[in-house]
């Protein structure tokens, strides 16, 4: 994926338009930072001690989507996909881990993700975490500093995996 290639913001339509289209944007730019590797760069973890990886962020932001998107705003409860025996989530330990089923994943949540948004009523619609509440608007605001804060992480591991930088 190129630059060109990657969702357009919008700069002059209504809010709900140009919050989806800036997170559009910032998953577009993950994929980006993914395309080109073998699963083995994409496992590999290469800032020590961190242990981060790029498929530990697809991995992660999946969960992230299926979190804001299906159980908060859509109140459907929905379980992690990658946890531990303990029940601790697991998006991170991916030595063994299927690039393509995590992409998939992802996908998945995204598009999932974007038909909730797509029919909302109103970015006023509120959801529910526990006793907490909040309105899409904050969940698309939250979600575009979510993947802007990981994408910075995958541009650092992607020019140590084999010196690609951009944004």
């Amino acid at each position: 994926m190129t630059d060109d290639q990657r969702t357009a913001t919008l700069r002059t339509a209504d809010e709900r338009a140009t919050l989806a289209s800036f997170l559009d944007y910032q998953r577009d730019t993950l994929a980006m930072k993914c395309a080109g590797l073998t699963a083995e760069q994409l496992r590999t973890r290469v800032l020590e001690p961190s242990g981060l990886s790029l498929l530990g962020l697809v991995r992660h932001l999946a969960e992230v989507e299926r979190s804001w998107f299906r159980n908060v705003l859509n109140d459907e409860s929905r379980h992690g996909f990658w946890k531990h025996p303990d029940g601790t989530f697991a998006e991170f330990d991916v030595e063994t881990a299927d690039p393509e089923e995590a992409f998939a994943v992802w996908r998945r949540e995204c598009d999932h993700a974007r038909e909730l948004v797509a029919a909302a009523p109103s970015l006023d619609v509120l959801g529910h975490y526990g006793e907490e509440v909040f309105s899409l608007r904050w969940i698309l605001t939250h979600m575009i500093e979510e993947y802007a804060r990981h994408n910075g992480h995958a541009d650092l591991l992607r020019e140590h995996l084999d010196g690609s930088t951009g944004e």
